[in-house]
């Protein structure tokens, strides 16, 4: 008879003990090396453009980005915000940078980057829309 009462309430209470446990706290990287990314596209505008011309200029991009170390083994991925921006902490050490090309345009190359302690490198990527 307790059997009946007693496995039923075991179960219930391990039910229970599932729905309290939280996700494991993730530790938010504080480093203070890194990238700081901006992405652009262009040209923008058709046909031949003057040297100084800023009439027409590269627009902000929103794309992904596959980090890898200098083995080429994927570290990470990141999409730049509606602005073509991304800020990301790494730790120090040599890095490429591939950005994920659109089928066929636009696309991008991928970089190599230099990440030192205490810095975040700068990074520019230039998506080529193929407009000429």
């Amino acid at each position: 008879m307790l059997k009946k009462i007693y496995i039923p309430l075991f179960i219930i209470l391990i039910g229970l003990n599932a729905c309290t446990q939280g996700n494991p706290d993730v530790p938010t990287p504080t480093s203070s090396s890194g990238i700081e990314v901006f992405v652009t596209q262009g040209p923008m505008c058709p046909g031949p453009v003057q040297l100084g011309d800023t009439s027409c200029p590269d627009q902000p991009y929103q794309a992904n980005i596959t980090i890898l170390d200098a083995d080429n083994t994927q570290i990470t991925q990141f999409q730049s915000d509606t602005n073509g921006y991304y800020k990301l902490p790494l730790a120090p050490g040599t890095y490429i940078l591939h950005p994920t090309s659109g089928k066929p345009l636009p696309q991008a190359t991928d970089q190599t980057v230099v990440v030192i302690e205490g810095q975040f490198t700068q990074v520019s990527i230039v998506y080529d829309t193929g407009i000429r």
